[in-house]
């Protein structure tokens, strides 16, 4: 990939538009309520860019202070601040869950009648931090409609192996023979039943004391190998693996023990509970087995003992969320081969495929040539679009996706999380009944929306332009109408402009099943000015390299503008009447294609000087997509220009602008 384009990609930004105009009240007259469900309907152009339902969600680590709290000894007041920007991170970029790390070392961070508190609280194993982070978590998750699943580190005792450093009352202490050393560390045994009792009664006693809805396991099962060490199970392999004629198969067992009575209690107490697991991402290579992957890196199945492909295949686990760490083209492991293997092992089973992500290589030092593109990772969610199996990613850890090095995060969120999205649904729940719409206000802050509903956990708010007739199931189809989703009957729509909107409800069970769509509900325009200039008007104009086209049923009027790329501007300029300086929003809309350009340059001619935001044409269209907020001098001129200056290959479009005053 190019330098320019590199440069291009960091640049991607869809800025949200600003403050609204005084307040008006809306018509909230009954318009006929859908009889469909708002499901997407397989006779709706529903886009791959504004996908309906996604899990997105980002890896909260405390083990070592990785993420949170960021060192030990905090405050209370501090920890509870530093975790609430890692859920305002997470809103601000269109997720829609966390995983948040609440046993990472045989602890806890809870009052657990099994385990002591985790020293990565105060810095002092078992001492109180003087409040309930886990439920603190939970709140503070909900209030911003995030799932929040508890991540357990199963079997790690300690990141060393001194049993004197534990605290005198932890189980380890008292059991010894329920724990080894190895590699530096200390573990639980897997191989001995009362073990494995004690890890499931750890994590059930918070599973049924708080409302969780996911249970996680990471990749640390049997350690990972030590080269020349053992491990030393060879006494509980003789008293409990009679029937195995292997050690290893005895160890694969012992892990599968664990993953099918978690699945069993879990879902035995709280059906609605998700239970996934983030595997290590190669299961086998296919030259060791042939239903392997065409990979050639350590095998999870032999060096860890862990077979998720047969935790797939048992539907043990509701979802997995493998780490595929590595870079689109990596001989050993590449992305793209090991995203296709998983997708085909889900395939079918009802088991649900999430990727991990290494936010943590995107940029950073020592890595890969690759990882310093500032594309790589939004080019594994591109990939990702082959697959339908695959429902979302989650991302390692929650200080890179902050820390957003190269602007690799943002180019993501830029091409994949312009609109919010619906976690994917998990059961077959009866879908809730479609909620009524009380006010629709609009005023200062945006237009305040009140409803009536009922049997539901959540809400997600559709807003469409103008006042149609009646409510088009396609508005419901994908998720390029929707505002955003909330647990409470209110919510503010912060983004909207001026002009006139209707809006929609619809209720959600507690795994995501939605209802039909609330009666719409009409908010007026006020007023402010705004222009559509499209590319068939007086007021666009472009050079003779500019052809004309109605090929894409996705064009604004009856049709658009197209040119190649070359090494020179020539832009095709959208002139407008700006009214009076101050802020306006500009929107573009052109048809989209996977053989459109990925970073066609918008020229914004603002005060301060001319700003160029890029654009992936491949996808997104058939509809207004905001290019930001912008000063705006009075007068008559070129507002907007689409400039061929991009070393990307594919057509650049010109199609239509829209200006609007805030």
């Amino acid at each position: 990939m190019t330098t320019l384009l590199r440069i291009i990609l960091v640049a991607l930004t869809l800025a949200l538009p600003g403050a609204v105009a005084p307040a008006a009240t809306a018509d909230v007259s009954a318009l006929a309520p859908v009889s469909t469900s708002a499901s997407v309907s397989a006779a709706c152009a529903t886009d791959p860019a504004t996908p309906k339902r996604q899990l997105r969600a980002m890896w909260i680590s405390s083990v070592a202070n990785i993420d949170w709290p960021s060192r030990t000894g905090l405050s209370v007041a501090a920890q509870q601040a530093e975790f609430r920007s890692w859920l305002d991170l997470a809103v601000q970029r269109r997720m829609n869950a966390v995983v948040v790390q609440v046993r990472p070392t045989a602890d806890a961070f809870w009052p657990s009648p099994y385990e002591p508190w985790s020293q990565w609280l105060t810095g002092t194993q078992g001492a109180d931090p003087g409040y309930d982070p886990l439920a603190f978590m939970v709140a503070e998750a909900h209030a911003r409609n995030l799932e929040l699943h508890a991540w357990f580190n199963p079997y790690r005792i300690a990141n060393h192996d001194d049993p004197t450093k534990l605290v005198a009352s932890h189980p380890a202490r008292q059991h010894p023979d329920w724990r080894f050393a190895y590699g530096g560390k200390l573990y639980y045994n897997p191989g001995i039943p009362e073990v494995r009792a004690f890890i499931e009664d750890a994590i059930m006693d918070a599973v049924t004391r708080y409302d969780l809805d996911g249970v996680h396991l990471d990749d640390y099962f049997y350690p990972y190998p030590v080269s020349g060490v053992s491990i030393p199970d060879s006494a509980a392999y003789s008293r409990y693996g009679g029937g195995f004629a292997t050690v290893d198969d005895w160890r694969r067992d012992n892990v599968n023990q664990l993953v099918r009575e978690m699945d069993q209690r879990i879902h035995g107490a709280k059906p609605w509970v998700a239970f996934g697991i983030s595997p290590f991402g190669i299961w086998r290579n296919a030259a060791t087995d042939p239903l392997g992957s065409r990979t050639s890196g350590l095998q999870a199945y032999d060096a860890i003992y862990a077979d998720s492909r047969l935790w797939v295949k048992q539907g043990w686990v509701d979802y997995l969320a493998p780490q595929i760490y590595w870079h689109i083209g990596y001989s050993a492991a590449d992305y793209e081969v090991l995203t296709a293997w998983w997708a085909e092992v889900v395939r079918g089973t009802g088991v649900q495929l999430a990727v991990g992500q290494a936010a943590y290589r995107a940029g950073a030092s020592g890595q890969d040539a690759a990882w310093q593109d500032p594309a790589e990772l939004s080019d594994h969610l591109m990939a990702n679009r082959k697959y339908p199996e695959v429902v979302g990613d989650i991302f390692f850890s929650a200080k890179d996706v902050k820390a957003d090095r190269i602007g690799s995060f943002s180019a993501l969120a830029s091409a994949h999380y312009t609109k919010p999205a619906l976690l994917p649904a998990r059961d077959t729940a009866t879908a809730p009944a479609a909620p009524s719409i009380t006010s629709a206000t609009k005023g200062s802050g945006g237009v305040a929306l009140a409803w009536q509903g009922n049997g539901a956990t959540s809400y997600a708010v559709y807003r469409v332009d103008g006042s149609p007739p009646s409510a088009d199931p396609c508005f419901f189809a994908d998720a390029r109408n929707l505002v955003g989703t909330t647990r409470k009957a209110t919510f503010t729509d912060s983004t909207a402009g001026s002009g006139a909107y209707t809006y929609y409800v619809t209720a959600l069970t507690r795994t995501h099943q939605e209802g039909a769509p609330s009666p719409g509900a009409t908010v007026a325009g006020t007023g402010a000015f705004s222009v559509v200039v499209d590319n068939a008007d007086p007021a666009f104009t472009a050079g003779s390299s500019w052809g004309t086209s109605a090929y894409s049923a996705q064009r604004h009027g009856a049709d658009y503008r197209f040119a190649s790329p070359v090494s020179a501007s020539d832009p095709a300029w959208f002139r407008a009447s700006i009214p009076t300086s101050g802020s306006y929003q500009v929107e573009v809309w052109y048809p989209a294609d996977p053989g459109y350009n990925s970073a066609t340059p918008y020229i914004v001619v603002a005060g301060g000087g001319n700003r160029t935001v890029t654009v992936d044409q491949r996808t997104g269209g058939g509809q207004w997509r905001s290019l930001g907020t912008f000063t705006l001098a009075a007068g008559t001129y070129n507002v907007v220009g689409v400039s061929r200056w991009t070393s990307t290959t594919g057509y650049v479009i010109a199609d239509a602008v829209r200006i609007t005053q805030l």
